[in-house]
């Protein structure tokens, strides 16, 4: 059976057996999985433009906002009675992301670059603002809501349960992941690739690259309004903060964290970060300090991102240098540990002091009481960061050197 149908069938016995694994069979794990189903289509929707035409985005939120208000108003129009089943509502999203893609992308798809992704910061607050003075269809700062349970009921199912949706969220995309990556080994997809390296050249040979940008946007626009179908199916309302500025940041972390190189990419990096918004905010108030940290330790560190460095440590196990890299590993493991107590220590107390003053000088942090007002758990905090990173930078040239020598081998075997 040839690589690429095995890991698609992976693909789908994950996504079929994940909602039974022991911890994942509450609703709040259904939610928080169904959740990352829907950053997934649209991450696979943003790498589209960044990682596979280089067209850098500040504004693809306003294609999954636009398709969300498109979907949850057919959902509107099914409770009305329309007899339509609801897994069908993203289609919704996919022609209202695919329409204001055509209209928008004409436009924005005339510059590459640093223009493009200008224009596009500048129509996403444009768009998000008209949201707020147009009530009729966004609905005002309350949004629009509509029922999945209210239409029609397909095999029997009427979707109020998280695990239905979820399901119906695991099917979207399982079929948008198979579609985007037919798409881009097609002709268009090819060019796309050859825009994004030198656009010059593909002029050359006589194609036209804001053609090509365009047809790229407008499909990737319509993925991502798929995924604002997802979002109204899942929640049951869709707000002007679907439009934001926020929003776009997210599917652009998303993307980089993951890898914009690689197609996996984009679902590693949307689960990785949706786990970091849902779970990582509720133990603590600066996990937005932490995301931002994370991501520049991997662009920094780790330009291939999630998905970069999975694909390094396959190759080294397929040449059987894995376990060299792993003792080394091992040896700086302990100290990245108290690096990280130490730094996560001293960001808990900075944001108690700065943000919770009224909470008083005393917090518990690593299920140890510290009292902030006296020096002792600054000094502690500073010394152990500061000891374990002199430790770390001593420990880097071994694993350099492991990975150098890994290196070789892994061409040797190529």
């Amino acid at each position: 059976m040839p690589a690429t149908r095995r890991a698609w069938l992976v693909g789908l016995f994950v996504l079929a057996v994940l909602p039974w694994i022991p911890g994942l069979q509450s609703d709040s794990a259904r939610s928080l999985l169904t959740q990352m189903g829907i950053a997934s289509v649209f991450a696979l929707s943003y790498n589209l433009l960044l990682g596979q035409t280089g067209l850098l985005s500040f504004g693809h939120a306003v294609y999954f906002g636009l398709g969300g208000y498109a979907s949850v108003h057919f959902m509107r129009a099914i409770n009305a009675g329309l007899p339509i089943p609801v897994p069908f509502v993203p289609l919704a999203g996919a022609a209202g992301g695919l329409l204001f893609g055509i209209i928008f992308g004409a436009l924005t798809t005339r510059r590459g670059g640093t223009v493009f992704a200008l224009i596009s910061l500048g129509l996403g607050e444009w768009v998000h603002a008209s949201s707020l003075m147009l009530p009729s269809f966004f609905g005002g700062e309350e949004g629009v809501t509509a029922s999945r349970t209210r239409g029609p009921h397909l095999l029997g199912l009427d979707f109020g349960s998280q695990l239905q949706v979820y399901y119906v969220t695991a099917a979207w995309l399982l079929l948008c992941a198979a579609l985007m990556y037919a798409f881009m080994r097609t002709p268009v997809g090819r060019l796309a690739n050859a825009v994004r390296d030198n656009p010059e050249r593909v002029e050359f040979i006589g194609y036209d690259p804001q053609r090509v940008r365009f047809i790229v946007f407008c499909v990737a626009a319509m993925f991502a309004g798929v995924a604002g179908g997802l979002h109204a199916i899942n929640y049951e309302i869709v707000a002007a903060e679907a439009l934001s500025a926020t929003r776009s940041g997210a599917v652009l972390l998303m993307v980089y964290i993951g890898g914009v190189q690689h197609f996996m990419g984009a679902i590693l990096g949307a689960v990785a970060i949706t786990w970091l918004q849902v779970s990582l905010s509720d133990y603590t108030t600066a996990w937005l300090l932490y995301l931002g940290l994370i991501f520049m330790g991997i662009v920094a560190f780790v330009p291939g991102g999630l998905a970069g460095l999975v694909a390094l440590h396959v190759a080294a196990w397929r040449a059987r240098v894995l376990p060299a890299i792993g003792r080394s590993y091992v040896v700086a493991l302990p100290f990245a540990l108290m690096a990280t107590v130490g730094l996560v220590t001293l960001i808990e107390m900075i944001y108690r002091r700065a943000t919770q003053p009224e909470a008083g000088a005393l917090m518990r942090l690593f299920w140890i009481p510290m009292d902030t007002a006296k020096p002792w758990p600054w000094v502690g905090a500073v010394l152990v960061a500061a000891a374990a990173l002199y430790a770390l930078h001593k420990t880097s040239p071994r694993i350099a050197a492991a990975w150098s020598e890994a290196a070789e081998s892994i061409h040797a075997r190529a």
